[in-house]
């Protein structure tokens, strides 16, 4: 969820519209500090109050073709002695086919396609460690490091991936490792010097309020990158497909229902369909 700080007109090419975006802020924001400019996966038990009901258009772009990078952060993600370099190429093989499932078709009603998340330029490896606390300065310095050396896409979603012994923060709000637990993932944009920038940071889900009992640790993983990539590609720069509350699609049925095995044996959340007025699991 969300509240919006008053932005400057954004310029996005290659699927995303030029769109300018709308102020609107209210107490049931909290937790959520930088909610200005970043949507929140909520953990289990956070209110984030989220209404059933549809989403609408504020009048602007999506991702009609997204893709998905990934960066992993982190030595032991490269190392084929570690259960990160596991973790890291079954996320990719889950982002090799999410885009053409019907889970992520839910979407195609609010302007997306199903496409080729795997599309966009190469995933990176940094195997420089990155520090225990990674804020979302870092992140976006993180993202920029990337596009120093690929080019830059308008339409893909830099996804961030930190080890175990990283946790993420946002202001005053934290992923599993850090101070009283908020999020467990968030997307977001910024104004880089390549042009309007997507992305998102991907904690491991190491704590209860990020995990279902009995998933693994890609499993919970699979989860949030399915939640952040659809609200990223529905509303990119934070003021576009959302509810009422600041609520995204995702966010609408995040944990109730239960997040579930769907497509290849990964694990997806529900999504809202306007098409339906439910959370639904595939169309």
């Amino acid at each position: 969820m969300k509240s919006r700080a008053m932005k400057s007109v954004l310029a996005l090419s290659c699927g995303l519209m030029a769109v300018s975006a709308y102020a609107a802020t209210g107490a049931a924001d909290k937790p959520f500090a930088d909610a200005d400019h970043v949507v929140y996966s909520p953990a289990r038990g956070v209110s984030h109050l989220p209404t059933k009901a549809n989403i609408t258009n504020h009048g602007g772009g999506v991702l009609a073709a997204a893709k998905l990078v990934y960066i992993f952060w982190g030595p032991t993600f490269a190392n084929a002695a570690s259960p990160d370099f596991a973790y890291a190429a079954t996320l990719q093989a889950f982002r090799n086919q999410f885009g053409t499932t019907p889970e992520y078709k839910t979407i195609t009603q609010y302007g997306a396609l199903q496409t080729n998340l795997a599309a966009g330029t190469a995933d990176m490896f940094d195997t420089t460690t990155p520090p225990t606390n990674v804020t979302d300065a870092l992140v976006q310095s993180e993202v920029n490091k990337y596009l120093t050396t690929h080019a830059y896409d308008a339409s893909s979603i830099y996804e961030v991936v930190i080890p175990k012994a990283s946790y993420s923060s946002s202001g005053r709000s934290f992923s599993c490792g850090g101070r009283k637990v908020s999020y467990c993932a968030y997307h977001g944009s910024y104004s880089g010097s390549f042009g309007t920038t997507l992305y998102s940071i991907q904690p491991y889900a190491s704590c209860s309020g990020c995990q279902v009992a009995g998933w693994s640790d890609v499993q919970n993983e699979e989860h949030f990158v399915c939640h952040e990539t659809r609200e990223a590609a529905t509303d990119p720069v934070n003021g576009w497909w959302d509810g009422t509350t600041g609520a995204e699609a995702d966010d609408k049925c995040a944990w109730s229902p239960a997040p579930f095995f769907g497509t290849g044996g990964y694990g997806y959340q529900w999504e809202w369909s306007n098409a339906d007025g439910a959370c639904v699991k595939v169309k």
